[in-house]
């Protein structure tokens, strides 16, 4: 007997096996139509019952090892928060590339200030000792103004009552100057100091001398003329009334008081003439002439202060 496998038809609507096929055996010709239809009989008669037990083996079997609804929503919540968290943070990490890709232009933009103004960025010790340096040289600059001003002050109180009769302390080309009048000291191109004007070096000499911090300095006398021609005599010009005329005062103040001088040490004082050269009004009035016939006594920088020749004037 020839026997081929196949397919029996569909089921009957309804009653259809899920993932199952069933298969019987198929006789050819040659088996007896009787024993056929007889097997056939009997299967289509057991069809239902197969087909429902294998429904409900199934579905236990899904019950038993699969997840109940509730535990389902839980995982699809879960798994949502998850994509959330995700999501939020690709925001951030593309965020933080954008602040990273603005703050690699702000270096190269301050990289390009600092070498367009000189800073070497390949050796930034260097720079950094250089800044210090200028830091403490303007640190310097700063403690000497401090210190003229104080000396200002100073001068400015114990002078006080010379104001009147024409001594003015200020301050030119960051040193302290006391300018005295000329006509207060001198006859009209003369270079013979006068009892006024003897008298007067004689008080602003006392003010120095009590004072240590004054006294130790080195002043300068400096003769200076109205621009108006002298007349034929010793001197032949403004340079050489000028110059005589400092002379004579840092001579008096040199001299001993035995003699009749002021008693200040020569060691600290010099004397230059600068004619008609550095006037401090214009020669337009004879006010202004007046104010140009002058001795000014300068205070000379120490040496400390001579390193630092840019200090302003305070």
């Amino acid at each position: 007997m020839k026997v081929n496998t196949d397919s029996v038809g569909d089921p009957p609507p309804g009653r259809q096996s899920q993932g199952l096929t069933v298969c019987v055996a198929r006789v050819t010709r040659t088996t007896p139509p009787a024993r056929l239809r007889a097997s056939t009989e009997v299967f289509m008669a057991l069809s239902p019952f197969v087909s429902w037990s294998l429904r409900f083996g199934t579905l236990a079997l899904v019950v038993g090892c699969g997840y109940s609804q509730e535990e389902w929503d839980q995982k699809v919540r879960e798994t949502e928060a998850m994509r959330g968290k995700l999501g939020a943070q690709e925001v951030a990490r593309r965020k933080c590339e954008t602040d990273y890709a603005d703050a690699l232009h702000e270096a190269d933009e301050l990289r390009a200030q600092l070498k367009a103004r000189g800073a070497d960025l390949s050796h930034p010790g260097a720079d950094i000792e250089r800044h210090k340096r200028a830091v403490d040289e303007y640190t310097q600059r700063l403690r000497q103004v401090d210190d003229a001003k104080r000396r200002l002050e100073l001068l400015k109180t114990r002078l006080l009552p010379l104001t009147e009769q024409g001594v003015t302390t200020t301050v030119r080309d960051g040193q302290i100057v006391l300018q005295i009048a000329g006509d207060m000291l001198f006859e009209a191109q003369g270079t013979a100091l006068r009892k006024e004007g003897q008298g007067l070096l004689r008080q602003l000499a006392e003010v120095l001398r009590s004072e240590p911090a004054l006294a130790q300095r080195e002043f300068q006398a400096t003769g200076h003329t109205d621009g108006k021609p002298v007349k034929a005599g010793a001197f032949i010009d403004s340079w050489g009334l000028s110059s005589m005329r400092a002379r004579s005062v840092v001579a008096f103040l040199t001299e001993p008081t035995a003699s009749g001088g002021c008693g200040l040490s020569p060691l600290h004082w010099s004397a230059a003439g600068f004619a008609d050269t550095d006037p401090i009004a214009a020669v337009d009035t004879d006010e202004n002439r007046g104010k140009n016939r002058r001795v000014e006594l300068v205070m000379l920088p120490s040496a400390d202060e001579r390193l630092f020749v840019g200090t302003p004037a305070p």
